[in-house]
């Protein structure tokens, strides 16, 4: 049931994970040509071919992923996604055209690992008879994240300013890291306390 679920060590903080990185892939898709319009000066033509750059890496990172699982473990292909998506909001902090494409380019590379890698973890982290219900609630935080955080943003570029963009995903990565690292830290816990039972 959802209140057991929530309560198993990690899941919490699994939910967030999955909150925060829905999060961050919709916001980008839904606000990253208005930035470079709004922020950047690129012309709504431009803009529109450059905002499909964060779909290209994302499709191309997927079939890329496929390939370093054969050497990286899911917590090594989340993480080098997050190294990849700080870079790709490092670079939408610079003004220009070749900024502008990398920094699309490295954010959709560093979201196409992690979603996959996060859901095939579960088991191994939580167990193959909790998985069902772990996945099930990470789902539900992740359609939240996605339906939530976009407008939030929105409500910010209105009312602030759309320049927040940066800041704004960097504080979704931030505390998507967090989150990914604790929910190691307790599943690793958990399963070192019953394997000394």
């Amino acid at each position: 049931p959802l209140k057991e679920a929530v309560r198993i060590p990690g899941a919490r903080a699994a939910m967030l994970s999955f909150f925060c990185y829905c999060a961050l892939e919709q916001t980008v898709g839904l606000w990253g040509g208005s930035y470079l319009v709004l922020h950047s000066g690129f012309s709504p033509e431009a803009a529109a071919g450059l905002a499909s750059l964060f779909f290209f890496g994302i499709t191309a990172g997927r079939a890329v992923s496929g390939f370093l699982t054969l050497k990286l473990d899911d917590t090594g292909m989340v993480r080098l996604g997050q190294v990849l998506i700080a870079a790709g909001v490092c670079a939408l902090l610079f003004p220009g055209g070749i900024w502008a494409e990398s920094g699309l380019v490295l954010l959709g590379l560093g979201c196409a690992p992690v979603y996959p890698s996060m859901i095939h973890a579960t088991p191994a982290r939580f167990g193959a008879g909790q998985s069902q219900a772990i996945i099930g609630i990470q789902m539900a935080s992740a359609y939240v994240g996605t339906c939530l955080m976009p407008p939030l943003f929105g409500l910010l570029a209105q009312h602030v300013s759309i320049a927040w963009l940066p800041g704004y995903l960097l504080l979704l990565l931030v505390l998507m890291f967090c989150m990914q690292e604790k929910t190691i830290q307790l599943t690793a816990a958990q399963a070192a306390e019953k394997g000394g039972c």
